[in-house]
């Protein structure tokens, strides 16, 4: 059964981008600064000083599963 937020398809770029980033992060003030910050909201990436944004442990665990359709 499905009982994740649903993440829509710019947030899930966003989360991709934010993996692709490494552990540096995203700087924010970027046009995917909304969705980071709902990303964040959610636990799936952590604002560091409100200037970058990085990915938690669940945000690597929700890429695996919806971005790369890989099983949990």
């Amino acid at each position: 059964m499905w009982n994740e937020p649903y993440l829509e398809t710019c947030c899930r770029s966003a989360l991709h981008r934010l993996k692709l980033s490494g552990g540096n992060g995203r700087p924010a003030g970027l046009r995917d600064d909304p969705c980071l910050r709902r990303l964040t909201g959610m636990g799936l990436a952590h604002a560091q000083d409100g200037t970058r944004f990085t990915m938690t442990e669940q945000g690597q665990a929700r890429h695996r599963t919806e971005i790369l359709k890989l099983a949990p």
